[in-house]
């Protein structure tokens, strides 16, 4: 008799040569939709190229051109170019510039439907959990890897069970239950699992509220947030691939890590404070707050149903005096609908600038960045230093932010003044706070000893890692210099790393973004390894597949660290030494997986 398993051990069993599989498992998945975008597709192109690999189902295999639809930055240009040709020969499909966010057209097209596999260099793929799909954002290396054996590795992860109780409050809306739960469970207190939601106000989520909500579970640290689809999002499915689809369900008797029950009816609107998605708060703590613009899109909040409330807002009035509203349809068909029901008139007429369909500024390659000191609401996912701009971004529901670009202050839907607030001249207003280079193959030592960088920090993300304004170099010689120079305090950390450093941080270390520079940077300056409590997911891949060591262990804080010290470590047997206070602890060794990749000097 099989044992019982949760939806996404469902999903990875169908996909694999196992009757079964179990958390801690490490199996070869069949990938369904492999793909790559546009910044990332670039890397991917190298490696098949120098590594002179064929790709294993042209009719599997995609680009999806997103993050730059505009072509506005040269070295994007480029690097879509080069994909283009590349698909071109090898005889597979792009999804260009006019089709939207790639997770969504995956969606739309029928690539991604329930108890499907797809793989993409987009840390949002997970988005898929919103029709029962199983979707994962990985390196350029692994994509590489999955267009050339339609397989990639997989850990299967621990689960959860969310249950929702209660009633949903009248108006409140999706952006704020994933920000209710952003609330409640941080960034890493559910780092590395699979989340499945359910409950009878789950249920009647729509496909554009389940997107809204699954987009955002990276921002939790989970490795996807899974619902079971009901039979609007079956029908949707069925209608975009032609075909008849099976349900697929957990158990009834899964075994899940935790279970958690959530009351929510005492769910409130939420907001996210400046600098972390999960830094969510009530929104009456912060009405009131001048912004500069607002930015309406972006994979969490630009369907159609979030741009018909926006319209249904904003319909006969004005944005305010000295704010900018961007609003940006996440995918062609959406803009198009937009178009035929009279929506683009009504922005256009509102004060608004509508932009083509694309990631906007969560990619910093469209419209949506802000400038130093630019106070910004935004229904985007992300709003870590940097991450769309230079300035203070807060992040909440597509009403909240259209609300707030009419009054120009922070409010809600239901309370928006007669006259908006203008700025007064003279006053500061608010205060608020080309190739990829080959790695050269060395003999790989088993124990490493070297000078350390101790950052005593939770959740240091890709973007202060490797900030996403560098996303076009592929030249690792070049990616060195800019290593956390978006981190506050670590600024100068290129300038005055030496070779065979070891950086030692805390938990959940590269969370965010898919981007493999994030960890090629470390290699290029020469840092020896990195040490942590806890990586994302994403990152954890990407640094395995790259042969960069990393190490997780639960007892840094016993080793008395202070930066200059002397660090032994021990891939094997995962012992620790500080060699300067002569201070041991234990640490995970390698896996077997990690430690053969470790010592043929890559995935490849």
């Amino acid at each position: 008799m099989s044992k019982p398993m949760t939806l996404l051990e469902k999903i990875l069993t169908l996909h694999s040569k196992h009757k079964e599989v179990k958390p801690g498992d490490i199996i070869d998945i069949e990938i369904d939709a492999r793909v790559a975008r546009d910044f990332g597709g670039a890397n991917v192109v190298n490696h098949i190229v120098e590594h002179n690999l064929t790709i294993e189902n042209p009719a599997k295999t995609f680009f999806t051109f997103d993050t730059n639809p505009t072509g506005s930055d040269q070295k994007y240009a480029i690097n879509q170019h080069k994909c283009r040709v590349f698909a071109r020969e090898r005889g597979f499909r792009v999804f260009d510039i006019n089709h939207g966010v790639g997770t969504h057209t995956l969606i739309e097209e029928g690539l991604a439907y329930p108890g499907s596999t797809a793989v993409t260099t987009d840390s949002h793929a997970n988005i898929l959990g919103a029709i029962g799909s199983f979707g994962q954002g990985m390196g350029d290396q692994d994509i590489a890897v999955a267009f050339t054996k339609g397989k990639v590795w997989f850990k299967v992860p621990k689960s959860v069970k969310i249950n929702l109780i209660g009633k949903r409050p009248e108006k409140l809306y999706a952006k704020d239950i994933v920000l209710n739960l952003l609330n409640r469970f941080g960034a890493n207190q559910l780092l590395g699992y699979s989340i499945e939601i359910y409950g009878e106000e789950v249920d009647k989520l729509t496909l554009d509220e389940r997107i809204t909500i699954a987009s955002m579970g990276t921002e939790m640290g989970a490795i996807i947030i899974l619902m079971v689809p009901n039979k609007e999002v079956m029908e949707y499915c069925k209608k975009a691939t032609g075909r008849e689809l099976e349900l697929i369900e957990a158990d009834l008797d899964a075994e899940y890590d935790q279970v958690f029950n959530l009351d929510l009816s005492q769910f409130v609107p939420m907001i996210s404070l400046p600098g972390k998605p999960h830094d969510a708060i009530n929104i009456l703590q912060v009405k009131k707050i001048k912004i500069d613009s607002a930015f309406i899109g972006s994979c969490t909040n630009g369907r159609m149903e979030d741009l018909r409330e926006v319209a249904k807002i904003i319909k006969g009035k004005k944005v305010a005096p000295g704010v900018v509203l961007k609003i940006v349809p996440t995918t062609d068909k959406i803009w198009m609908q937009c178009l035929s029901e009279g929506l683009i008139e009504i922005f256009k007429n509102a004060g608004a600038m509508v932009s083509n369909a694309g990631c906007a500024g969560c990619a910093a390659g469209q419209v949506g960045q802000n400038g130093p000191g630019e106070v910004t609401v935004s229904t985007g996912n992300r709003n870590f230093p940097g991450k769309q701009g230079k300035g203070l971004v807060y992040l909440a529901s597509p009403a909240t932010v259209v609300a707030s670009a009419l009054a120009g202050y922070i409010t809600t839907f239901d309370d928006i003044p007669e006259k908006p607030a203008v700025f007064k001249l003279g006053t500061n207003i608010n205060k608020v706070s080309s190739e990829i280079s080959h790695h050269d193959k060395l003999d790989k030592p088993v124990i490493l000893e070297g000078r350390v960088w101790y950052i005593p920090k939770d959740d240091i993300d890709t973007d202060m890692i490797f900030h996403n304004r560098y996303l076009a170099i592929t030249e690792m010689n070049e990616m060195g210099q800019y290593t956390f120079d978006n981190l506050a305090g670590y600024e100068d950390f290129a300038k005055k790393a030496k070779k065979g450093d070891i950086v030692v941080v805390h938990k959940n270390f590269g969370s965010g973004s898919s981007r493999q520079q994030a960890v090629d940077c470390f290699v290029a300056l020469g840092i020896q390894a990195v040490i942590a409590d806890s990586f994302g997911a994403i990152y954890e891949r990407n640094a395995i597949n790259a042969a960069f060591p990393i190490i997780i262990s639960n007892f840094i804080n016993e080793l008395d660290l202070t930066d200059g010290d002397t660090l032994s470590v021990n891939l094997e047997t995962g012992e620790l030494e500080n060699v300067s206070k002569r201070k041991k602890v234990k640490a995970e060794p390698f896996s077997e997986v990690q430690l053969e990749i470790y010592q043929q000097g890559g995935l490849f």
